[in-house]
């Protein structure tokens, strides 16, 4: 059985051991190399980071928890890192790069390419177990198994954690125009999320991890070492040999790797040639694998439908037969599994009744078979399950209500020669009957006139502040003529205050909309805007 994180960690702080964290380096250096190339764009740059967050491992091996996701932790070290490089990159070198991604992916229309400069910003917003149930299955290719041990839960609970996850990527790239399946998000994150680092890269990094080991000089000059360019390693090699002199350990274990350095690249083309051959063929089986687990998760839902249905079928049976009858039925388990989620609807449907302040209108659009699935999956025994199942039953609501919107919308703009409404109750006489005036009221107009000279991009009705009901686990709707989707309140404040940023990068770039916050750096002015800004990166 494998070393787990925790342990090669303990091994490298209490007994110095050269093993095991080179094992560590070996592990994870694929993940970080990868997230921080998707940020700088730069192999160079990606392999400078990839040294810079493992010198922090090496220097904070001894504080990490034992209950710390490792590859998680490592992510989020590499996107702040990343972070902070791109904050000393000039303002003309990220336009001119923003406009260089942006043909590039106006060319190639795949679901990486749409999904890959919205990745990180994505990752972010998820929950902790969230980022790391995704890390752990896509960026450490780690099975359903796997990824529940390491949460302490069953394969089945780790698989509807991982599905949770992605539907939340896919909400995040559709409300920022990247329209991928689920499926199709899963097959790309499996597919490209991870790239092999560069070959000698994980020897550099290992050897100057435990030269940080050693008296605080020579840690010193090893940290150097880490961020310094090939060339310059040699360089520092040299000048380290005719310092110290060749009877000390250093001197003589800097010397061998520069000879298997040399002798590594030689031989890094035909290597090279053989590891693209191997990801394709890892690409093709990633791919395929995705398509079966889809197929699979799809097979298992339509199977507890069916036994759902069988449960309701039971239930009605028994309610027909005479007492004692009745008491045979009742030791059928699809009978008792019905019982359980009936019981637990009604609690359901009490608890709205009882917390009136959680009752919004769009709840009469949903149909009984909506309470009840929602009900079959709840949480009713602690006060936090409670309000994310009543959060997750007015998102199903507003599920139900978005698409109304965005149909009664399109009605009013053909009527109407592609002019807004002034107020939002002019919409009433387009929509389906089902949607009252109480529904209405809870939305307003972010936009009016002509429909042509809205910013690209941008909703023109969105739910009000006030009227999400848990400002925490709530998503707050918005409605354009191309579709809808949702965000949350904390983020929409942000966005408000970056919101002269966002004109000022307009100006700047045709009438463009920036595709991500990252972009925002150069057209930050205020104090204000700076905060906000770190706090949508969500940088501690």
């Amino acid at each position: 059985m494998a070393v787990n994180d925790f342990s090669l960690l303990r091994q490298y702080a209490v007994q110095g051991s050269e093993d095991a964290f080179s094992a560590l380096v070996e592990r994870h250096l694929d993940l970080v190399y990868s997230t921080a190339l998707r940020q700088v764009r730069s192999q160079a740059a990606a392999e400078e980071i990839a040294q810079s967050v493992f010198a922090d491992l090496a220097r904070n091996a001894s504080k990490l928890k034992p209950d710390t996701v490792l590859a998680a932790w490592l992510y989020q070290v590499t996107r702040r890192t990343s972070i902070d490089m791109i904050r000393r990159e000039s303002r003309r070198q990220i336009r001119e790069r923003t406009a260089l991604e942006l043909s590039e992916m106006n060319q190639d229309a795949s679901p990486w390419k749409q999904i890959e400069p919205l990745l990180d910003d994505a990752m972010e917003e998820l929950e902790d177990k969230d980022r790391s149930a995704i890390i752990l299955r896509f960026f450490e290719n780690k099975s359903l198994r796997e990824v529940g041990e390491i949460f302490g839960t069953s394969e089945d609970a780790a698989q509807k954690r991982v599905n949770r996850a992605i539907e939340k990527l896919r909400e995040h790239f559709s409300q920022r125009g990247a329209t991928a399946s689920a499926a199709a998000i899963a097959a790309a994150l499996s597919a490209h999320a991870v790239h092999s680092a560069p070959i000698g890269l994980m020897t550099a990094i290992s050897t100057g991890a435990v030269v940080s080991g050693a008296p605080a000089a020579t840690a010193a000059a090893a940290t150097k070492v880490l961020t310094m360019t090939t060339i310059q390693k040699v360089l520092v090699t040299v000048a380290i040999t005719a310092a110290v002199g060749t009877g000390i350990y250093g001197t003589r274990r800097f010397s061998r790797l520069e000879t298997e350095l040399s002798a590594l690249q030689q031989n890094e083309a035909p290597l090279r040639a053989q590891i693209e051959a191997l990801r394709r063929e890892r690409d093709l089986a990633t791919n395929h694998l995705a398509v079966v687990q889809t197929d699979s998760e799809r097979f298992r839902r339509d199977s507890m439908e069916l036994q759902r249905l069988r449960g309701e079928v039971g239930l009605l049976r028994r309610e027909a037969r005479d007492s004692a009858q009745a008491k045979g039925a009742s030791n059928d388990p699809f009978v008792q599994t019905a019982v359980v989620w009936k019981e637990k609807e009604a609690k359901l449907r009490a608890l709205i009744e009882q917390r009136p302040n959680n009752k919004v209108p769009e709840l009469g659009l949903l149909e009984d078979r909506a309470w009840l699935d929602i009900a079959r999956d709840a949480e009713l025994e602690s006060e936090e399950g409670i309000r994310k199942t009543l959060s997750e039953l007015r998102r199903s609501a507003g599920n139900r209500l978005a698409p109304m919107l965005e149909e009664g919308l399109n009605k009013y703009l053909e009527a109407n020669d592609g002019r807004l409404p002034d107020q939002v109750a002019q919409l009433k006489q387009f929509l389906d009957p089902r949607v009252t005036d109480a529904m209405l009221d809870r939305y307003q107009l972010l936009y009016t006139g002509k429909l042509a000279d809205v910013p690209h991009g941008e909703w023109v009705l969105g739910q009000s502040i006030q009227s999400v009901v848990d400002q925490e686990y709530d998503p707050r709707w918005k409605i354009g003529p191309n579709g809808y989707g949702t965000s949350t309140v904390k983020t929409d404040q942000l966005l408000e205050t970056l919101k002269p940023a966002m004109q000022a990068y307009s100006a700047a770039n045709a009438g463009q909309s920036p595709k991500g916050p990252i972009e925002l750096l150069p057209y930050l002015q205020t104090a204000e805007q700076k905060k906000a800004f770190d706090q949508l990166m969500k940088k501690p």
